[in-house]
């Protein structure tokens, strides 16, 4: 669904620009029109790590005119194998300084405005504030949650990523969107964040660098069809990413039916008790000893496994029957035979697709639902998946 431009025009391009920008002018999906949109456009970035670099460097270069860059990190040598926007002579400095300096010399056209604090929920929405949109590259579970929360509240479109290891997520946040609109928000998708140490960091999992620099490229992309009005953002949609496989899904995202459809608050006041009072209980989590010892009880749990088909060589839990998290959220009848009466355990490689399942399942009426805590990855038994019939 095509939406209308982000961003009014702004003035008409000097000759300079006309030359700089000329590649885009060709295009009938941007043309003049969108090329004055990206460079009267506000954009705040959170992040200038893996999934920044990428973003940050295109979004300049494509000439976004205010660039404004929240990171309170410094250039570490392990962030160089994925971290494009730093060099190795940037080991020590401030992320925000290292940026600036290299997207003012990409483009002098950018105003690229650092804040060198860390976001988080007492001070987000005025840091956020005033900007068209926001994208999310950070790294800590209570840094996204006050991203997306000040987003809400200022009814701005959040475009958001997240990766680990060799596979990513990528979509279009906007709770505030126009009607008619998909408008789901990050805790429509997970409610709270995940229990501390249940999904692991990319420091202790590793990640692929190339991912982070498909991914980062992606959300510029939305960015950029945001505020031109080009293409179809991600609104409504999760792209899930699996680079080892060079395989692409999309799973279907859509608010949580007790929601109410938000407006941009009109006060900071108001805003912070939209987004308190709107806040859900998160499904509740179930350790791997909790869940052998359920399963060699009396009263074994049905346990589901939804990670993709490639990843069940891997293992799985005994007895687990296997529904693809995207055929549980696009076909009701992939769920027909899970039974309501008993517990059911919801697993995944690490964690978040299983609460995924959990919120889609809740919605159609279930109510006995656990999430295996920190996936297959904390799973010590591992066996080959049976097919059932």
């Amino acid at each position: 669904m095509t939406l209308p431009p982000l961003v009014s025009p702004g003035p008409a391009l000097t000759a300079d620009q006309v030359a700089r920008y000329s590649r885009h002018l060709l295009m009938p999906a941007i043309g003049e029109g969108g090329q004055r949109r990206l460079l009267a456009a506000r954009i705040a970035i959170v992040g200038a790590g893996g999934l920044g670099s990428p973003s940050l460097l295109y979004l300049a270069a494509a000439g976004v005119g205010s660039i404004t860059l929240i990171d309170d990190d410094v250039v570490e040598e392990s962030n160089l194998q994925r971290q494009v926007l730093h060099s190795a002579d940037d080991i020590g400095r401030a992320k925000t300084d290292s940026a600036v300096e290299r997207l003012r010399a990409l483009n002098p056209d950018v105003a690229v405005t650092p804040v060198d604090r860390r976001l988080d929920p007492t001070n987000a929405r005025e840091i956020l504030a005033g900007h068209d949109l926001v994208l999310d590259g950070s790294d800590s579970f209570d840094t996204r949650y006050a991203v997306a929360d000040a987003c809400d509240a200022l009814g701005l479109p959040l475009v958001w990523a997240a990766v680990l290891r060799t596979e990513a997520h990528v979509t279009v946040f906007w709770t505030a969107a126009p009607e008619g609109v998909p408008a789901p928000g990050l805790r429509d998708l997970f409610p709270v964040p995940p229990a501390p140490g249940s999904v692991p960091a990319c420091g202790d999992a590793g990640v692929l660098g190339p991912l982070v620099g498909q991914i980062g490229s992606m959300m510029a992309t939305e960015a950029i069809k945001l505020i031109t009005g080009c293409g179809e953002p991600l609104l409504g949609r999760l792209l899930f990413v699996d680079v080892l496989t060079a395989t692409q899904r999309e799973i279907p995202l859509l608010p949580r039916h007790d929601r109410p459809r938000r407006a941009p608050a009109s006060s900071p006041t108001d805003a912070a008790t939209d987004v308190e009072e709107s806040t859900p209980t998160d499904v509740e989590h179930v350790s791997p000893a909790e869940l052998a010892a359920r399963l060699a009880g009396g009263e074994a749990p049905f346990v589901i496994d939804v990670r993709d088909a490639h990843e069940l060589a891997e293992g799985t839990v005994a007895g687990a029957v296997h529904i693809p998290v995207a055929d549980l959220l696009s076909d009701p009848a992939s769920t027909r035979d899970v039974p309501s009466d008993r517990e059911v355990v919801l697993v995944c490689r690490a964690g978040p697709r299983a609460r995924l399942a959990a919120a889609a399942l809740r919605a159609r009426g279930h109510e006995r639902l656990l999430v295996l805590d920190g996936g297959m990855l904390t799973w010590p038994d591992p066996v080959p998946h049976e097919e059932t019939t």
